[in-house]
């Protein structure tokens, strides 16, 4: 297997034909600090979470490709075909890097791209500005075997079937607070951190309602089927 990238819709290799070149770079997110230092004092206090989670930067992932073709007039013109595809993206999209399976990163090509040129070949480096976390594929509390990673993912149900007062705990194993996606058969009530939650019947999204990294404890009171969908999201 080539490795390469998927983005916009295409494969670098697939559609394009081209290959990685060495020098790819997985930026890694700074967090965004906030500290206030009191005056006439050594000390120095952190407000980076007052208002919620720590925040981070974007990340910038660096690819370069090797462009050739059997004439310079050719290869100019596979340039030209690569530069528009990772260019007219309108924002950012998905791009799957071949190397990482199970994830993929929301990024966008913003600034200009740098081409070396070697008469009929070339290197095309390109720097993609990206979400700070890549974002797992699939669902949290998925069954498929193939693509569970021992490491990195949790076993645990994201469904229950309440009758009366139940208590179940979901697990956030990724970095940043994550908002689900509820579906309940019937309207209940859920409650997490002393906060009470009513939940409608059918699919409901709040953003009070945050799962933080680690283990949550709910309480649901109600009858009938509930269910939360997430996706984990990882440094």
């Amino acid at each position: 297997m080539i490795f390469g990238i998927n983005f916009n819709g295409k494969h670098s290799y697939n559609n394009f034909g081209i290959t990685l070149a060495p020098g790819k770079t997985i930026g890694i997110p700074s967090k965004n600090k906030i500290f206030v230092t009191v005056p006439f004092s050594n000390q120095k206090y952190d407000f980076s979470e007052l208002y919620g989670d720590q925040t981070y930067t974007e990340r910038t992932l660096t690819y370069s490709f090797n462009i050739k073709d059997q004439s310079k007039k050719h290869m100019t013109t596979k340039k030209t075909e690569i530069i528009n595809w990772l260019m007219n993206s309108n924002g950012k999209q998905k791009l799957y890097d071949d190397t990482i399976p199970g994830y993929y990163f929301l990024a966008e090509v913003e600034d200009e791209s740098a081409f070396n040129e070697n008469w009929e070949d070339g290197i095309l480096t390109v720097n993609f500005e990206a979400y700070p976390f890549m974002i797992a594929e699939y669902p949290e509390g998925h069954d498929i075997w193939n693509e569970i990673n021992f490491d990195l993912d949790a076993f645990q149900p994201v469904e229950f079937e309440v009758n009366g007062p139940t208590d179940v705990t979901l697990l956030n194993v990724g970095t940043p607070d994550i908002t689900p996606i509820i579906t309940a058969s019937d309207d209940m009530v859920v409650e997490m951190n002393g906060v009470i939650f009513n939940v409608p019947t059918g699919e409901s999204k709040s953003k009070d309602f945050v799962l933080k990294s680690g283990e949550n404890s709910l309480h649901i009171d109600g009858n009938g089927s509930i269910s939360f969908l997430f996706y984990k999201e990882l440094i």
